[in-house]
This record gives structure tokens, sequence and C-alpha cells, in this order.
């Protein structure tokens, strides 16, 4: 007992790494549990000399971001499973790894005491946790509400003089935005909007098969860039702003998804004509426009349409894309849409283990095949031009929610607020593996080989060191190898179900 009090203290109030506190649920299913006092972190130690590597390794049976060192062999060996780093062979830069102030995650990380709050912060948003570079932050209410609401709901408002922040906003998001700002002062926020204030819109609700109409085209832009000026009023500014979230979904009349519906031609003329001159004459000139913003089903298909208007292409500087639907849409489309479009970026905005039922998030806690699920669609998407990837909900309660549309997500933390406490999921390490070791400006580098079984990817950081983060997605061990021309072979046994990132000079 006293050694496990001695170890609480040392990693309180030192820079030292400090393990995970493990609580298995059963079948595998371990989460690691963070309170006021404690909380488990990993500091990247540097890597001393051109001939030796570090792993760090998270796995199905519980190591979580374990690292152990390791030599490179001069001795050459050919295998089936053999992987060949070709540094010199370069594809898109990356730009960081986040997620998002949902009002879910801003409610359910206010539930908690000002030291638990703290290191759940930590956690995300400092190098000895995921080291995020990017948090995304609603225009309004989303799914993942209490309540519907935007910032004006007065009918017939056209001057927007009765626009306001939310309750929301003020004594939640810009808090934790402030000091995740403070923990981070390089983040990039990216905000977006689930739908225009209701009486813009065809239908006259938050929800529902219904659009912009299109009297209302510039009140819209001017209410955007309103939402703009009150955030930067705080300290606040947007790296990029979206022209909203899923407008394909919101044609679906899906009426249980909070999102406004978008056909791309008429995208196209409202950012041609309104969105883009008004961001361009504002202030917030430097402030990027994203699009699409919605799942790849569509993808390449609806920005043809929107981008036959050459002012909507000129004015976009990149095309957001959610991760839903990746099992079943080939990443063929997204070559194809950087081929089409060289000028343009890639990012991943949204992405969550999806549940509809309240209490499947109670059942499945702790459970490795979310996490598998998110390390295989990162691969995927950086292999495939993406630049960065945002998580959904930075936190959700132990059923999902809160969601006034009861549409129940789980989130790489959940909260625990009677208990003053909260659990890091697998997924939390799985997007860590790549967001803790890739800073921005690293760059995807070539690697060949290697079987089917064990997923890879490999990148070069500013400096100059090269990280590989492979899974092994088989429920048996694998046995590979890391071949590098000027630095010789590294020999590594996979166990079954495990995240692997690799880092050498």
């Amino acid at each position: 007992m006293w050694r496990c009090i001695l170890l609480i203290v040392a990693c309180v109030y030192t820079a030292q790494t400090c393990p995970c506190v493990r609580r298995n649920f059963g079948n595998d299913r371990i989460v690691c549990v963070c309170n006021a006092t404690y909380c488990d972190n990993t500091q990247i130690s540097n890597i001393t000399g051109n001939g030796s590597y570090l792993r760090y390794t998270s796995s199905q049976d519980g190591l979580r971001l374990e690292k152990t060192q390791g030599d490179f062999v001069k001795e050459w060996t050919a295998d089936l499973n053999s992987f060949q780093i070709d540094p010199d062979t370069t594809y898109q830069s990356i730009e960081g790894f986040g997620g998002a102030f949902s009002d879910a995650a801003i409610l359910n990380i206010k539930t908690l005491s000002s030291d638990t709050q703290e290191n759940l912060m930590r956690s995300y948003f400092t190098t000895a946790g995921s080291n995020y570079y990017f948090a995304r932050v609603p225009i309004g209410s989303t799914d993942s509400s209490i309540r519907p609401y935007t910032y004006d709901d007065h009918s017939g408002d056209v001057g927007l003089e009765r626009f306001s922040l939310a309750v929301e906003d003020l004594l939640y998001r810009i808090p934790l935005m402030k000091k995740a700002q403070e923990m981070n002062p390089e983040i990039k926020f990216l905000s977006a909007a689930w739908t225009a204030p209701p009486w813009m819109r065809t239908n006259h609700n938050y929800t529902g098969y219904g659009f912009l109409e299109e009297k209302y085209y510039q009140v819209y832009a001017d209410y955007l860039v309103k939402y703009l000026n009150k955030y930067e009023d705080y300290g606040l500014k947007m790296w990029a702003i979206s022209t909203g979230n899923e407008p394909y979904v919101g044609t679906l009349n899906l009426s249980h998804y909070g999102s406004m519906g978008w056909l791309p031609s008429d995208l196209g003329k409202w950012v041609a004509n309104n969105f883009g001159p008004t961001i361009r004459k504002s202030k917030h000139k430097r402030t990027l426009i994203l699009t699409y913003d919605d799942e790849r089903t569509i993808l390449d298909t609806f920005v043809d349409k929107m981008f036959e208007n050459e002012l909507a292409r000129n004015y976009t500087a990149g095309l957001a894309i959610h991760g839903y639907a990746d099992t079943v849409v080939p990443t063929s489309v997204l070559d194809e849409i950087m081929r089409r479009y060289p000028e343009k970026f890639l990012i991943v905005t949204e992405f969550s283990t999806v549940t509809s039922q309240r209490g499947n998030v109670i059942s499945s806690l702790g459970s490795w095949s979310y996490g598998e699920y998110y390390v295989l669609d990162i691969i995927q998407n950086l292999k495939n031009w993406v630049i960065g990837w945002v998580d959904w909900s930075l936190a959700a309660d132990e059923y999902g929610g809160p969601d006034w549309r009861q549409n129940f997500v789980g989130a790489s933390i959940i909260v625990n607020s009677e208990a003053d406490e909260f659990y890091k999921q697998p997924m939390y390490y799985a997007i860590a593996h790549f967001s803790k070791f890739i800073t921005p400006g690293s760059v995807r580098v070539g690697l060949t080989g290697g079987k089917e079984l064990v997923k890879a990817a490999a990148f070069k950081t500013p400096k100059n060191e090269i990280v590989v983060v492979m899974y092994n997605n088989c429920s048996a061990q694998q046995d590979v190898i890391i071949s590098d021309k000027e630095r010789g072979q590294i020999r590594l046994q996979l166990p079954a179900k495990s995240i692997h990132t690799i880092m050498y000079k």
C-alpha cells in the first residue's frame, strides 16, 4: 500500500512518466482511471545515438504507451513481414490531431472538481498527454447538447441586433478553450455550425429537411462573422471555419440529426457571393474556409458540382471529411479528389464510436475494439493525403451523452462526475500513438512491404526523427522487420492486437 502512495506522490510532483491505473470491466475491457490527485502521463524520452530506437506499445491485454528501447541490427535479413523505410519519398505535411469542445464535452468536464478538470485538460493539450494541436468548436448547439439553440433565435432579426453567445459558450466552452490555449499556445481552433437560426431555414426548424432561404444568404454570412468577432473578443481566433456540418445528411430528411441541408450548387453560390467575400472583407480574412464537412459518401460528386463555381473554389482552402463511412467507401475517393484539386487539403473533422441506445457506452466501457476502430481509421486516412484528424467530443458521460436528439456516442474520455474521476478509453491511446509523436510540420514518407495483417505508416518530424506507427490486427503475435538503408534493421515482436510507435534519428 505504501509503495502505491509513494508512486502517486512522485508522479504528482515530478515530470516523470506516470503509469496507468487500470480498471478492468471484464473481457479485456480496460480503462485508465484519473482523478484530482493522479493521472497517467507519458513523457517522451530523447533518442540517444543513431543506432538505437524507442518503442511505445499499447495492447488489448492492458499495455498503455509502454516504453522499450532497442538497437538496430546491421546483419540484413529478408522476411515476408519486412517493411522498408524510404525517407526520401515524401507526401503530405501533417498538421496535427485533436478533438471537439462539444456541449457534451464541456458540460461533463465542468462537473468535475477543478483539480480533476486540470488533469483531464492536461491529458489532451500538453506534451505529457495527447499533445493536441486542433480543437473543433461548434457554432451553436449540436446533437450533443442538452437543448437546441443558435445565437439569434429571434425571428426576423435580419440586423442581428439580438445576436448573443449562449450560456454554454460563456460559462463552459470559452474558459476551457482558453485553458487549452494556455497549455498549448499553438493550438488551432476550427469551427462549424450545425444549422442557421430556424427562422432562416425553409422548414423553420433546427432539424429535418430544411435549407437556408436565399433571401437570408447574406444575413447568415454576417451571422457567422459576428460569431468570429465575439470569440476573438475573448482572445480566441479561429484558424478555419466550415461552410456547415454535414450538408448532405441535411438533405436526407433525418429529423434526429441537427444538420442543415445544402445542395452543392447552392452552397457554391453562397460561398462565392456571400460567405467568401464577407470573410475576406472582415478582420478574419486569414481564417481558412473549409467545405463539405461530411462523410466520404458523395465527396467527389458534391465537390465537383460545388466547384463548378470558380469563385467558390478559390475561396475554399480545404475539404473537411467525417469518418463514419470510411469502412465502406474506398480511399480511392481521396486519391481522386486530390488529383482533381491538388491545391486543397483534406482534414478529418469528426469521428466517433456510434451507438443509438442509452447505456451502451457503459456496457462497452474500455472495449479494445473501439481503439482498433480508431487506429485503423487514422492510418487509412494519413496514408491517403489527410493532413489532420479530429475526434468528436473530448468527453462524454457514462451513457454517451448528453444528447438532446438521443444520438448517444462514446468518447475517448468518459466522465464519472459522482466519483469525481474520468476514464481514458483505448481510443484515447490509439490517437495518442499518433498525436504525441507526429508533430505539426512532419511529413509522411515512403513505407513499403509488410503483410496485410500489420497496418503501418511512416513519418519524418521537423526534428529529423523517423516515426513509424504500426497496428497488429491479428489475434496472434507477429514478427516484423523495419529496414532503413542508412541505419540497419529493427526486429520486433508485436503482441496480438497491439499498437506501436517506433522512433529513431
